[in-house]
């Protein structure tokens, strides 16, 4: 169950056994990748094409 104070928030979710999602933080904007493959996984910062962080305006909710 979230939590209204969650700091993250998922934006993307694609695939079921393969799972790839993308979550925003919601205090800095952020976008991480996560991806999922069996028992594996893995979380990176999405990066724009000149190496910096993708960032998502913040709204307050």
């Amino acid at each position: 169950m979230a939590r209204k104070n969650d700091r993250f928030e998922k934006i993307y979710s694609q695939g079921a056994l393969t799972k790839t999602e993308i979550w925003v933080d919601k205090e800095t904007g952020v976008n991480y990748m996560f991806h999922e493959d069996g028992y594996a996984g893995g979380l990176t910062p999405l990066l724009d094409r000149d190496g910096k962080p993708i960032v998502t305006s913040i709204l307050n909710s």
